[in-house]
């Protein structure tokens, strides 16, 4: 039985920051991943097959990707699909890095719409913290947005628009509705140690080879082993055990030999994300807690909260090459992120410029899931889309 200060369940963008932050105040730290390290020379941008990569082996979808280090997700009855990543990093690997802030309303919906819950803090609560982390990871964009909060200077100028950004901003133009450049957790300089400005080759769902997303595995992994963190990976955890008074002791967890092992530690911090995380306490069974630790509501495992994204794709008369260049969110416009009861709900929403692909996803559908009609014609209709369609 080994034994931690702290022992993190997780090593995606919580377990990463909560890793550093501990470790640098002088507590052992033990971080276990179900995953493994991702090398840069996995990542198949410079190969031919590389959007058969993004179909497969390097998919969002652990259902679709399936490799060892993941667990099949029951997605019958619902029409999200899980994307996330079991590695160092979690899935910051292939997020895409587009990165605005929660605004003061999202903190405070029960007070203003009457919904759900408000949250135990508020936005100014967390605004330092905001800019520690973005201190830490590096975020381009440009300060001044009128219809945010006020914010400093971003560690990097926003990412470069083009004739693909510029369809979009005319048409919000002529609309007359609020844009601004989007934050990107995605320098636009060099950043850092060894993090090259992002060169635009557009695939960053399947990882970065120039770590020029801001993912956990460059930014916080690196100083938080500096600080002498011990992260175990290939560790799949079992059961969060507890001890006498209900108290969380440590965890049971199988090594990448499949031998069952114990570590414990004064404090455990679960982070395997929205499905992993209710997964581990709902498998965390004792006589104080039988229905799961933590689970005397049986609320555990419901309400899952995510942000859903849904996609549309305008296809244009002139090429646009909008397959060119980072595949997050440049800009957003927020003109309907507030309540308007005139529109018969509350909360709203936002708009996200996020590209095109390449030929081979955009003839099985895309961003927006619309395959191209196979058989005679293919080639034209195909042709048709490919380089004139931004989402």
């Amino acid at each position: 039985m080994t034994k931690s200060d702290v022992l993190i369940v997780g090593s995606g963008a919580a377990g990463a920051a909560a890793a550093w932050s501990l470790s640098r105040n002088g507590l052992k730290v033990t971080c276990l991943e179900q995953g493994r390290w991702i090398e840069k020379s996995e990542y198949s941008h410079g190969q031919s097959d590389y959007e058969l990569a993004r179909q497969s082996e390097f998919h969002k979808d652990p259902n679709v990707r399936r490799w060892p280090e993941d667990y099949p997700i029951n997605v019958s009855g619902t029409p999200i699909r899980p994307l996330m990543m079991n590695a160092v990093g979690g899935s910051t690997v292939h997020w895409s890095g587009h990165f605005p802030r929660m605004r003061p309303s999202d903190f405070r919906v029960r007070t203003l719409d009457g919904i759900a819950d408000d949250w135990p803090l508020t936005y100014w609560d967390l605004e330092p913290f905001y800019e520690l982390n973005d201190s830490m990871i590096g975020v381009s964009g440009l300060a001044g947005d009128p219809g945010n909060p006020p914010r400093g200077v971003r560690q990097t100028p926003p990412l470069g628009f083009d004739v693909a950004c510029e369809a979009y901003f005319r048409g919000l133009d002529k609309l007359g509705w609020h844009w601004w450049p989007s934050d990107n957790a995605l320098i636009s300089e060099v950043f850092g140690h060894d993090r090259s400005a992002c060169n635009g080759c557009g695939p960053c769902d399947i990882g970065c080879p120039t770590a020029s997303m801001s993912s956990a595995h460059v930014t916080y992994w690196p100083m938080a082993m500096g600080n002498g963190v011990d992260l175990i990976t290939h560790a799949r955890v079992e059961e969060v055990t507890v001890d006498e008074n209900g108290s969380a002791r440590g965890v049971v967890f199988r090594d990448e030999a499949g031998v069952r092992r114990e570590h414990t530690a004064r404090v455990v911090i679960v982070a395997a994300n929205g499905i992993g995380t209710p997964r581990l306490l709902l498998n965390s069974v004792s006589s104080q807690f039988p229905k799961g630790l933590a689970n005397h509501s049986g609320l555990v495992g419901t309400h899952l909260m995510f942000h859903p994204v849904g996609f549309v794709t305008g296809v244009f008369d002139e090429p646009l090459d909008a397959q060119r260049g980072p595949l997050g969110g440049l800009m957003n416009c927020q003109e309907f992120y507030e309540t308007d009861l005139s529109r018969g709900f509350v909360r709203g929403f936002e708009l996200q410029l996020s590209r095109s692909v390449g030929p081979f996803p955009t003839a099985n559908g895309g961003l927006s899931g619309v395959p191209v009609a196979w058989g005679a014609g293919h080639h034209r209709a195909l042709g048709k889309i490919y380089r004139h369609a931004i989402t």
